[in-house]
């Protein structure tokens, strides 16, 4: 079994080559914003292809394994979760290319407002990606509940962002394009978080073999 357990840690560093890749493009999609960039939301743009590629091919090698080593109990939670633990990053990295094209068209108009409800929503969505991947690497089972946790802090300030933005748009209608863009920017952040939430149970899954999603009760049991 040498050889499966060297194939199950390959498979474990391309999830995290993925995940780091998506980490990058939410920090540079957001700062392409901040900074008013529209080169840096181009390069974001432009690598998109490399997370899609990617996901692909840990699916196939996810597939071969189950196909060919026949895992059973954990190693087959892990593989599991593996796929669906790509899926949502896949996802995540085509949302930062959306902000980063809002970025883009925000950048030609002049900015309505400073940033700051936008960066803190990234930085607690990044940390959300990057302690559930960490979680599904070591197993560990209590840190998936507190990310999980975190996911009402990203909404709390979505919400926050739109009811800013409503009123920029009640006080100036010229301002209804600028505001409608920065709160798809809100939404995104606020998806990401929510994918990140999706590994978080998967990573749950994984350790105790038992699904919470869809269920009330999220705390450490």
């Amino acid at each position: 079994m040498a050889i499966f357990d060297e194939e199950l840690r390959a498979l474990k560093e391309r999830v995290l080559k993925l995940g780091s890749m998506v980490e990058t493009a939410i920090h540079d999609s957001v700062r392409s914003l901040v900074e008013r960039d529209s080169d840096l939301a181009r390069e974001v743009i432009r690598k998109d292809h490399q997370i899609n590629a990617l996901d692909v091919e840990i699916d196939e090698e996810c597939t071969r394994l189950i196909a060919l080593r026949q895992p059973k109990a954990r190693d087959l939670r892990f593989i599991t979760t593996a796929m669906k633990i790509t899926t949502d990053l896949e996802r995540i990295g085509d949302l930062a290319e959306n902000v980063a094209e809002r970025a883009i068209e925000l950048n030609e108009e002049s900015q309505l407002k400073p940033y700051i409800d936008i960066p803190r929503m990234a930085e607690i969505a990044q940390e959300m990606v990057r302690d559930s991947l960490d979680a599904f690497v070591k197993g560990y089972t209590k840190m998936p509940y507190e990310i999980i946790k975190r996911d009402d802090e990203v909404d709390k300030l979505n919400v926050q962002v739109f009811n800013e933005l409503l009123f920029y748009m009640i006080q100036d209608p010229n301002t209804i394009s600028r505001a409608a863009r920065i709160s798809y920017v809100s939404k995104y952040l606020e998806r990401i978080a929510d994918h990140a939430t999706n590994i978080a149970e998967m990573v749950i899954y994984m350790c105790k073999g038992k699904m919470i999603r869809h269920t009330e009760i999220q705390g450490n049991e």
